[in-house]
């Protein structure tokens, strides 16, 4: 295994690619027994419906590996973060000025941020491929820091809805209420992600 600080160090090196477009997440042909496999797991999860909808065409890749599924959910939900700030930044800037812009801005930033931790985590859990026991002290490690990136991920998507509540717009607007629901549904997403990096080390 390669030292932690070179891994670490391609972290960052790979971390300048990560801007807010969309990532390649392309389903494979579904396995019945690997699809029961994935809707086992996701009975773990705070959203179970939604974790087995959205990973279960990844059925094949996945095949019955805690530790692919734990991958996919934390590209899938890498991937709904940058779809969603780059619709925030997109109405930032047809909002031109004001408070509502501004915290669009603020919005959009804690969103990459998001974006960030769910990098990590997914970069993780990929540096865990081909080792056979997560109860290993430096897979452990490794398992941890994805748990740790994935749960500062939800506390920046949760800054981001929580800015809307300080906007004095005279009311919810449509702009707040479309952002707060898309910022809901990416908060399960993430969710998900995390309880399955969870299991891999509480034996879920």
């Amino acid at each position: 295994m390669l030292p932690r600080t070179v891994l670490m160090s391609s972290f960052f090196f790979l971390l300048a690619f990560v801007t807010c477009t969309s990532v390649p997440t392309t389903p494979t042909s579904p396995d019945e027994n690997a699809t029961e496999f994935i809707r086992a797991r996701c009975g773990g999860t705070r959203y179970p419906d939604l974790c087995y909808t959205s990973l279960s065409g990844y059925a094949a890749a996945v095949h019955h590996s805690p530790l692919k599924l734990a991958r996919v959910a934390t590209n899938v939900t890498l991937a709904r973060l940058r779809a969603l700030c780059s619709h925030v930044s997109a109405l930032r800037r047809a909002r031109g000025a004001g408070h509502v812009a501004t915290t669009l801005r603020d919005c959009a930033d804690e969103l990459g941020d998001a974006a960030y931790q769910s990098f990590y985590a997914y970069r993780t859990t990929t540096e865990l491929r081909g080792l056979e026991s997560v109860e290993e002290p430096e897979v452990a490690w490794w398992v941890s820091s994805a748990q740790t990136w994935m749960s500062a991920a939800l506390t920046y998507e949760g800054t981001c809805s929580d800015g809307f509540q300080n906007v004095d717009s005279g009311g919810t607007s449509s702009v707040e209420a479309d952002v707060c629901r898309r910022v809901g549904k990416v908060k399960q997403y993430t969710s998900n992600a995390l309880a399955l990096v969870n299991g891999l080390v509480d034996g879920r």
